[in-house]
């Protein structure tokens, strides 16, 4: 699966490859690989990746085009 909405909201905000690696604890190849389709993601990481942008993971997955995450169950 490719995910052409991770490489947007990155590129949206200036950064780089290795910068979202960095906040994702992660080596900067495996997180190239995720934007290309190349490794699938855990769910720990989209939901980190959606943490980090203020979004859904159905917005990340292409499930929706509203970029507002839900709101949290508390």
């Amino acid at each position: 699966m490719i995910y052409p909405r991770i490489r947007d909201l990155r590129e949206d905000r200036d950064w780089t490859q290795q910068y979202m690696a960095d906040l994702l604890h992660i080596n900067r190849r495996t997180y190239s690989a995720y934007e290309n389709g190349v490794n699938a993601m855990s769910p720990e990481i989209l939901r980190a990746i959606a943490d980090i942008h203020n979004t859904s993971v159905d917005y990340l997955l292409g499930r929706t085009d509203t970029r507002k995450p839900y709101p949290s169950k508390k």
